[in-house]
């Protein structure tokens, strides 16, 4: 069983509270990732994800409206020294797929769903390879 630190994601794509839900959903999907961590300056707000954005859009026209609306404040984190286990867990009993990664009060990447499957499946070779 690793560590949270060997498998995230240190890529991170942040934004503001303040900008446009439409400007971090194009950011998202320019860079192909799931979610954005929301900051101000270094500290963490919140996280924004397609999900937030999907309910955003069912909800109405989303012009003129901001990531602060939209965003899960004060998500849950994880240490990067705790274990992918501890990570599964607390995605699986929350109900959601990325979790912001800490060192102290840092925000140093995000863990996926798919970063963790990833490791389970370490030695799989897809059908067909």
């Amino acid at each position: 069983m690793g560590t949270i630190a060997e498998i995230m994601s240190r890529g991170l794509l942040t934004v503001e509270p303040g900008i446009s839900l439409q400007d971090a959903a194009r950011q998202m999907a320019e860079r192909h990732v799931g979610a954005a961590l929301v900051l101000d300056g270094d500290a963490l707000r919140g996280i924004v994800t397609e999900r937030d954005v999907l309910r955003a859009v069912a909800a109405g026209p989303i012009e003129g409206v901001f990531v602060a609306d939209w965003m899960t404040h004060h998500p849950e984190t994880i240490d990067a020294s705790e274990t992918t286990r501890l990570a599964a867990s607390l995605m699986i009993h929350g109900g959601f797929r990325h979790l912001p990664v800490l060192e102290g009060e840092r925000v140093v990447g995000i863990v996926s769903i798919r970063d963790l499957v990833r490791v389970t499946l370490d030695d799989e070779t897809p059908r067909g390879a």
